[in-house]
């Protein structure tokens, strides 16, 4: 790592799933390259990148976000998290993680930070046993069936609870991993 960079990783919201809004990992990585980041590297092909660099994590974010519009022609939301925020989140985790399987433990990365007044509308007790928890710019959803089936997971992804915030999530395997691909 250079002098006075920062380890970072990307999260980039929606893209290759479906079959739509294709960004190959390959190509995401030249476009960092190009940005002069350092140690581009990507897990999985479903938006998570870990790089080096000077700067915040907004202004970074929003760099990112706006080289993959110009290359591929599409927006992508994209938020920027460095590695004491991404262990912290893993660190403060309200469920036993280490009892579950990853599938049935994810976490909601949002762009700012979120109150419990966003939630007052979901009626958590008619969705047990699935539970979520509010985090630092971040929710826990515990869904034992995993997220595809999760009714809790539809209901917290309705446009009144996610209104003017970037939102994405990441299942259990994933946040530990990234906690350790941008461990200095």
């Amino acid at each position: 790592m250079t002098v006075g960079t920062t380890t970072y990783a990307a999260l980039l919201r929606g893209i290759n799933v479906g079959g739509s809004r294709k960004v190959p990992m390959a190509e995401l990585r030249t476009i960092m390259e190009g940005l002069g980041y350092g140690n581009v590297r990507t897990h999985l092909q479903s938006g998570n990148a870990v790089f080096t660099a000077r700067g915040d994590e907004d202004a970074l974010a929003a760099e990112l976000a706006g080289a993959v519009e110009r290359h591929f022609g599409f927006a992508v939301d994209v938020l920027v998290r460095d590695h004491a925020y991404l262990g912290s989140v893993l660190d403060d985790c309200p469920f036993p993680a280490a009892e579950l399987e990853a599938r049935q433990l994810h976490a909601t990365y949002f762009s700012a930070p979120v109150d419990a007044e966003r939630f007052v509308s979901v009626d958590q007790p008619a969705f047990l046993p699935e539970e979520f928890r509010l985090g630092d710019r971040v929710l826990y959803l515990y869904a034992p069936d995993g997220l595809g089936r999760s009714k809790l997971a539809e209901a917290l992804a309705k446009p009144r609870v996610t209104k003017g915030v970037v939102a994405t999530t990441r299942n259990w395997n994933t946040v530990t991993k990234l906690v350790e691909l941008t461990r200095d």
